[in-house]
């Protein structure tokens, strides 16, 4: 083998830790690189050589090489930010960009994202961040009057991960679809409209929509108001009149029950439904009824009347009967602000099916488990009826005298009763709105952008709305280590990686996102510095097995003067 094998394996080790030194030296190069992963040289001894020793043989190595360069992908400290796409992997994950009009995909833990010119979510790059879109829920649907609808939680994504492109810079409309209005009606109120024939239909026989103001302060109780919304964005005042029935015009109340009248109004103008016009004295009423409280003031239950024939005569009490009710147990009616074809009903009959139906559920705090209303043990004939229930025309001209408040209270009731926590009251406090909100709203458009753990890239838009736009895609690997680091902070996959495992943040073992937020690099000066230490000692020490195979060398040539 002789003293120059000795020299060669001298020389393997200068050239095998002045390449673990180039790798120590691009660590720390990359000491502030956004999302950068260390990498770490390991050695393996060369093919050893078989001699002939006393013992029968041997094996003499033959130097170092270089056995692999392996990532070290730990998680880097995360940074701070002011930037909502600024994104930051706390956990297992790559992020996905592509190339514009390529079928070719990188991964990347750095997330420096921001928006192009074009609306794409891009890295310093240009390439795209890819993502899911998010479907919208439709809110509409909650008083449609549909109970077959299921409610779904959670993000829903459709299709395949795509570029994220923000491109819905304005929130469309959405018409109202529930009214929650709860009240405490002062039980100490005086009756203002009275009737001895009509108690419970006193206020609405006093509204006329034919004179310039359809219903004075003289004729109800309490009034409050709220704005609504139609499918084009524009506001309605929504008034809600409610006027007590007095003992005097109910005899014999049972349980010392009380009932107010109440009537759903919006201004006459804005009262567009096809049977409506300027010569109609109830244009303007979207439904009517009463609220049923105990002795205590808590409430008990409620009926609800509109008319629900586009044929029918507004003007004529058998016209409004009993109210549909919505999935959720709520009495509906519609308004068709904008005059809309087949928009007039709750949907009955041929217009059960009606797309331009806009609906409004209507809570006062007491919803029906049932989809009936109950008529009551009413006895006295005739009572108009529809479908077996009494019309407001049935309600109203039913003689009181003698009739147990608590069976007439019953009529038109809702079957079966349902009271929520919050809901409205008849306490000797002073009329007064507790709560009222409505689910519809204008057009607005797009004044910030936000990410949650989820990956989930939101919009929050001037008209209140926060909706989900894209969940950012994740994706894990197989083998991390053996995918090929392409520069710019990207992997490609490989063979030996395996293809990417694809999914939201925050499952299959993928980890969380942190929005405003950097991973930094992950190399460690203090370890990088003891391995420059090391790594300059080995070579230090193969430099010397040269210099002594030299020496020796020297000695050998002087053998012969």
């Amino acid at each position: 083998m002789g003293l120059s094998a000795s020299m060669y394996s001298g020389t393997s080790g200068l050239k095998a830790h002045g390449e673990d030194m180039t790798v120590i030296g691009n660590n720390i190069s990359n000491v502030s690189t956004i999302g950068y992963k260390a990498s770490r040289m390991y050695f393996e001894d060369a093919l050893s050589q078989q001699i002939t020793t006393a013992s029968g043989g041997g094996q003499v190595g033959r130097g170092v090489s270089v056995g692999a360069v392996m990532g070290d992908f730990s998680q880097g400290s995360l940074e701070s930010t002011t930037e909502a796409t600024d994104l930051a992997i706390g956990g297992n994950g790559f992020f996905m960009v592509s190339p514009a009009g390529q079928e070719l995909n990188y991964y990347t833990r750095a997330g420096n994202f921001r928006f192009d010119e074009d609306g794409f979510l891009v890295d310093p790059h240009g390439y795209r961040l890819q993502g899911w879109e998010v479907q919208q829920r439709d809110t509409s649907a909650a008083a449609s009057g549909d109970t077959t609808a299921t409610s779904q939680t959670g993000v829903q994504i459709l299709g395949v991960p795509q570029d994220i492109k923000l491109e819905n810079f304005q929130s469309p409309p959405q018409a109202t679809s529930r009214l929650d209005l709860i009240v405490n009606v002062d039980s100490a109120s005086e009756d203002k409209t009275v009737s001895d024939t009509s108690p419970f239909t006193a206020m609405f026989d006093k509204y006329d929509a034919t004179q310039d103001i359809p219903i004075g302060e003289a004729n109800y109780a309490y009034q409050t108001t709220i704005k609504v919304y139609d499918e084009n964005g524009s506001s309605h005042s929504l008034t809600v009149y409610m006027d007590p029935v007095s003992n005097d015009e109910v005899t014999d109340v049972a349980g010392g029950k009380k009932y107010w009248e109440y009537i759903v109004t919006v201004p006459k103008t804005d009262d567009n439904r096809e049977f409506m016009d300027d010569t109609k004295e109830t244009r303007g009423i979207l439904m009517t009824g009463t609220l049923t409280f105990n002795a205590s003031g808590q409430l008990e239950n409620m009926s609800g009347f509109t008319v629900n024939d586009p044929a029918a005569d507004p003007d004529v009490k058998a016209s409004w009967v009993p109210a549909n009710f919505s999935q959720n147990g709520y009495p509906i009616f519609t308004a068709n602000f904008l005059g809309t074809e087949d928009g007039s009903t709750t949907g009955s009959g041929v217009l059960a099916d009606s797309v331009n139906t806009k609906n409004i559920e209507l809570n006062f705090g007491v919803r029906n488990k049932t989809t009936t209303w109950d008529p009551g043990p009413v006895t006295q004939t005739p009572v108009p009826t529809v479908t077996g229930q009494a019309t407001l025309a049935g309600l109203s001209a039913i003689d009181t005298t003698g009739l147990l408040a608590s069976e007439l209270g019953t009529i038109n009731g809702m079957d079966a009763t349902e009271i929520s926590a919050l809901s409205s009251t008849n306490f000797s406090t002073g009329s007064t709105t507790i709560f009222q909100a409505q689910d519809g709203y204008t057009a607005g458009f797009l004044q910030n952008i936000s990410v949650d753990r989820d990956g989930v890239i939101t919009g929050r838009y001037s008209n209140g709305q926060v909706l989900q736009l894209f969940a950012v895609t994740l994706a894990t690997f197989n083998n991390n280590y053996a995918l090929y680091r392409e520069g710019g902070n990207l992997f490609s996959e490989t063979r030996s990686s395996g293809p990417p495992i694809t999914g939201l943040a925050n499952t299959g073992g993928k980890g969380s996102i942190a929005s405003n937020s950097l991973e930094q690099s992950n190399v460690d000066l203090a370890t990088e510095f003891v391995k420059m230490i090391t790594t300059e000692k080995g070579f230090q020490a193969n430099s010397k097995t040269i210099t002594t195979v030299d020496q020796m060398l020297s000695v050998l040539i002087q053998l012969k003067r």
